[in-house]
C-alpha cells in the first residue's frame, strides 16, 4: 500500500508544494513546528533512510539542501535544523525546520497553527527562492 507521501507526490493528497525535481518533492509540513517547516521525501518509496542506495542518498541531501537555503531566505531564522526521524510514516524523509534555538526542535512542543493562505504564501516564497538557485 502507497504511503501517504506517495499519495503527496502522485496528488492523490493535496500539499504545499515548495520544490520538486525528477527524484524529489519538498512540501510543507502540515502540522509544522515553525513557519517553513518543510519535509524532503524522494519519490521512490523507501521505508528507512539508511536502505536508500548511496547515490540517492547524496542526491537527497543535495537537494535538501537547496531547499533549506530557500526556506532560510524567505524565512526570519538562525539556522534551518534538520532531523530525520523515519517511524512516523514508512518513507524516508527529512525534517527541514527554521529555528533560533535548539528547544524549537522539539516534536513535543505545539505545532504553529497556519491559514491555507499562509500555507500558500510561504510554499510560493519557498518555491521562488529554490527556483532562483536552481538557474
Amino acid at each position: 500500500m502507497a504511503s501517504i507521501f506517495t499519495k503527496i507526490i502522485n496528488g492523490e493528497i493535496p500539499s504545499y508544494k515548495v520544490a520538486e525535481s525528477d527524484l524529489f518533492y519538498a512540501f510543507l509540513d502540515i502540522n509544522p513546528l515553525a513557519k517553513g517547516h518543510t519535509l524532503v521525501v524522494p519519490k521512490k518509496e523507501i521505508d528507512y533512510i539508511f536502505d536508500v542506495d548511496d547515490t540517492l542518498y547524496k542526491e537527497l541531501f543535495g537537494f535538501a539542501k537547496k531547499v533549506g537555503l530557500a526556506i532560510e531566505s524567505v524565512i526570519s531564522c538562525k539556522r534551518i535544523g534538520m532531523i530525520v526521524f523515519g517511524l512516523d510514516v514508512p518513507h524516508a524523509h527529512i525534517h527541514l525546520i527554521p529555528i533560533n534555538k535548539s528547544s524549537e526542535m522539539s516534536f513535543s512542543s505545539p505545532k504553529v497553527n497556519l491559514s491555507k493562505e499562509e500555507f500558500l504564501e510561504i510554499a510560493e516564497k519557498i518555491n521562488s527562492k529554490f527556483k532562483e538557485a536552481r538557474e
